[in-house]
């Protein structure tokens, strides 16, 4: 029985691990659940998985969920201090690292320190902290193993030492796919006045506001090639983004004897996540099969740069010191200001762009470091934003 904390429950990640585990009631049990502040969420996921903790690093959250499982055994515990000795705890083999944005960032190296199976599913933890994150994994003893679809089926394709790292030594290119988003085929103009709601319709995933809006500018691309270069010891240039609109193809590897090596499957998070879970097995995720005959047509296309400028700037930013840290952080700021009405969607790139010629680059090498080049880039950010907020919001 393999003891599991899910972070970020309440997410779309968290939901569907929970999915998972709930499938394998006799091979894993969720032990600690934590969230910010859904208290109303985390509430019914308790009485559901019955975890034996529940974290919410909002103060306020935590005692309005004390109050509401007094007639359960789960204890409801406060803050980042509690998920980080939580995580560290020698029950627990699996750490789902789920939690969206810089704030996912100290769990995750808690979970590394302490030597655990990590699920990483937080963004950040790579492309702001990359080289501190990886070094953390090393000296810990962890065992890294990505959630993401993309990274995950690289993972799948890849040879695997015992310890979970890829073995590279025959790769000559990875492929990284992209659906391309909502608005995909469209010029630059087109999209001045594309909406919150529009933007957050995705084709193909079902996913959370801040990773729709990534997709849709190809910003999460961006993060998602930084992300590749860490975990397999890529240079940007050795890792090919092409767009896949259906989906199906979630990435491949070529390798330097011609061969090239796809990984396929439905469009569905339960699939990463039980492979992840279950590494080396393999388990029933709950995902119907591919139908390869009613799939049809499987169609692939160069990105264009000129529409979505922001995978261009994270390229560039990738090969800068701290450059993804800032990108990552300026990106946070503009579509949270985008989603609330405050700029427009080709506004998105333009904070970024103006960040990263604004704030100064340097590598952080310690937590500190990289919170201060993080809130350099936010403030940065948030200066911009005001500059182009006009007094009529966009909707």
């Amino acid at each position: 029985m393999r003891q599991v904390a899910v972070l970020g429950a309440t997410g779309s990640i968290g939901r569907s691990t929970l999915d998972v585990i709930a499938r394998h009631p006799d091979r894993y049990q969720a032990t600690v659940l934590a969230a910010h502040r859904s208290v109303d969420d985390m509430e019914a996921l308790c009485r559901q998985h019955a975890p034996r903790y529940a974290v919410m690093t909002h103060p306020d959250a935590a005692a309005a969920l004390d109050e509401r499982l007094h007639d359960i055994p789960t204890s409801v515990l406060s803050g980042s201090d509690s998920l980080d000795e939580l995580v560290a705890e020698p029950a627990i083999h699996s750490v789902v690292a789920g939690i969206v944005g810089f704030a996912g960032l100290r769990s995750a190296l808690s979970a590394a320190r302490a030597g655990k199976h990590i699920l990483l599913a937080n963004k950040e933890a790579l492309v702001s902290a990359g080289g501190l994150f990886m070094e953390t994994v090393r000296s810990g003893g962890a065992t890294l193993l990505p959630v993401d679809s993309e990274h995950n089926a690289m993972h799948q394709c890849l040879p695997i030492m015992s310890d979970g790292r890829p073995d590279m030594t025959n790769v000559e290119r990875i492929v990284l796919t992209a659906s391309g988003g909502p608005f995909r085929g469209r010029s630059r103009a087109a999209l001045d006045q594309v909406t919150p709601a529009e933007a957050c319709a995705h084709p193909n995933w079902s996913m959370g506001q801040k990773i729709s809006v990534d997709s849709a500018t190809l910003a999460n691309k961006g993060l998602e090639l930084a992300e590749a270069c860490w975990l397999f010891d890529r240079h940007p240039d050795q890792i090919e983004i092409v767009i896949h609109p259906q989906s199906i193809v979630h990435s491949m590897i070529r390798y330097r004897d011609g061969s090239v090596l796809a990984q396929m499957g439905q469009p569905d998070m339960r699939t990463p996540i039980a492979y992840c879970l279950a590494w080396p097995d393999r388990i029933d995720a709950g995902v119907a099969a591919l139908d390869i005959v009613a799939t049809g047509k499987l169609e692939f296309e160069a990105p264009d740069l000129e529409a979505f400028p922001c995978l261009a700037l994270a390229q560039w930013a990738i090969t800068q010191p701290g450059g993804m840290c800032v990108f990552s952080g300026a990106n946070e700021v503009a579509v949270a200001a985008f989603l609330a009405g405050d700029i427009r969607f080709t506004d998105i790139d333009r904070v970024i762009e103006s960040v990263l010629q604004t704030v100064s680059l340097v590598e952080p090498d310690t937590l500190d470091a990289v919170q201060r080049l993080d809130a350099d880039a936010r403030e940065a950010a948030n200066k911009c934003v005001t500059l182009m907020a006009s007094p009529q919001t966009f909707s």
